[in-house]
């Protein structure tokens, strides 16, 4: 038994009525968080700027159109109009904040040729733009955190090749949180590897963000997180709750083989998949640093039977999740720019609350900047079973690095949505606790020496 346990174990024998106590639900203002804001990534946070952001968002408006269907030739690019100017545009700024950190940005494009398809009339060429800031460890440099968000745009008629398509909130919102969290992340340095992506052919049918994801997937990367972020630009409407950003995460992984469906089931899993474990680290992430508004988990793959690019990443097989406002309006999304009936339709810049989308890049640069300079996550997490017992052993394999300095358990009730308890059991790879297994979903997280935090994993049964 792990030290740190023994004198609570024996306490407990004498007071059994503890273990009811710590598994109570607790309520959202009490629950435990051992975490404290890194005062590197509290100062870029604040470099964070919402006017910088509605400059972003200007600029892709003014391309009129930038349907994945609409012109890419070098005339439309002079002409600045469609898909091919902002491809262009998007990868100037990246190459802008490259030389801003003495290039330390490597900017690259991702340019394939989508067949014919349902929305797709012909041979189409969908480039996806992104910028790699390279982790300074070379261990570490392995894993990746990611950021997207969809260029694209397009209105009533998806098949509109010119008429106008502004696409402020869905997607420049979230093409304009890739851009800062890459202006000002850029201008530090992180243990593991981030990349700043924007991705076109989402509105034809997810075709850049899978292309991405397969390719990814193909090269074996190391994607922990990928963070998609699709119209988060706090519309303007008198429902709105723009104190609030919703998360999206997968419970049961698409891409579960039926071996791993049969053991979710069998343990009770189904909300403990590594992208639920994103949205909850979003959530502490929320409520350690001020980032101006509160992350509301949703546990739904994406809004009822919609999609994003996220689920593109999901079917590879890695973690993702996607950020979305509180409320969507949907007269400005999708549809030709004019007013009828006294209302307003079309997705316009003047719609958008700019200091929204700031706040969500702030949230969206706290958890990748969080993540990256972590250790990564514990290797093979177990809970041993070998024995019929009520207490609860679990074992693990050190963080792959070399950064980790100690390790957390966390626990919660089966009912909760988030982690409730946390403690701390030094640099040790065994812990035992004086809690039954049946009752409580358990997890291991790495913590390097400055309080940075890992991913928790959820342990595996171990025979």
């Amino acid at each position: 038994m792990n030290l740190a346990f023994k004198d609570m174990k024996t306490s407990c024998l004498r007071r059994p009525g503890w273990i009811l106590l710590i598994l109570a639900v607790a309520p959202a203002s009490a629950q435990t968080t051992a975490s404290s804001a890194d005062p590197q990534i509290a100062a870029a946070l604040k470099q964070i700027s919402a006017e910088t952001i509605r400059a972003n968002i200007d600029k892709l408006v003014s391309f009129q159109t930038r349907s994945t269907l609409s012109a890419q030739d070098q005339a439309s690019i002079v002409a600045r109009r469609g898909i091919g100017v902002a491809r262009e545009w998007i990868k100037n700024e990246f190459e802008r904040y490259s030389r801003d950190c003495n290039g330390c940005l490597e900017v690259k494009t991702d340019s394939f040729t989508e067949g014919p398809a349902d929305r797709i009339p012909k041979p189409t060429i969908i480039t996806n733009v992104y910028a790699v800031l390279k982790g300074s460890d070379p261990e570490n440099a392995k894993r990746i955190v990611l950021v997207t968000g969809h260029y694209d745009s397009r209105n009533s008629d998806t098949l509109d090749t010119t008429g106008a398509a502004p696409g402020a909130n869905d997607d420049a919102s979230g093409t304009a949180v890739s851009l800062e969290c890459a202006r000002v992340l850029s201008k530090l340095k992180f243990p593991a590897t981030i990349i700043f992506l924007t991705v076109a052919g989402e509105e034809q049918g997810l075709n850049g963000s899978h292309h991405f994801a397969q390719m990814a997937k193909s090269e074996g990367w190391n994607i922990e997180a990928a963070l998609n972020n699709d119209i988060v630009g706090g519309d303007r409407n008198p429902q709105q709750e723009p104190s609030i950003v919703r998360v999206f995460s997968e419970g049961v992984p698409i891409a579960a083989t039926d071996a791993e469906l049969k053991l979710i089931r069998n343990l009770g899993g189904e909300s403990d998949s590594s992208s639920r474990q994103i949205a909850r680290y979003v959530a502490e992430v929320g409520r350690t640093n001020e980032v101006g508004l509160k992350p509301m988990l949703v546990f739904r793959l994406d809004r009822y039977l919609r999609g994003g690019d996220h689920i593109s990443f999901n079917q590879q097989g890695f973690a993702a999740v996607r950020f979305t406002e509180y409320r969507e309006d949907y007269h400005h999304q999708h549809q030709n720019v004019r007013t009828e009936n006294g209302i307003e339709y079309g997705d316009l810049p003047k719609f958008v609350n700019f200091d929204y989308v700031a706040n969500v890049a702030r949230l969206n640069a706290a958890t990748l900047a969080s993540l990256a300079s972590g250790p990564a996550p514990p290797a093979k997490v177990r809970l041993v079973t070998k024995e019929l017992e009520n207490d609860s052993t679990l074992t693990w394999e050190p963080s792959p690095g070399g950064r980790a300095s100690t390790y957390e358990v966390l626990w919660r009730a089966t009912t909760s949505a988030e982690w409730e308890h946390t403690q701390a059991v030094g640099n040790v790879t065994r812990t035992t606790l004086p809690i039954s297994k049946d009752n409580a979903i358990f997890a291991i997280r790495a913590v390097d020496k400055e309080g940075h935090r890992s991913l928790p994993v959820v342990p595996m049964p171990e025979r």
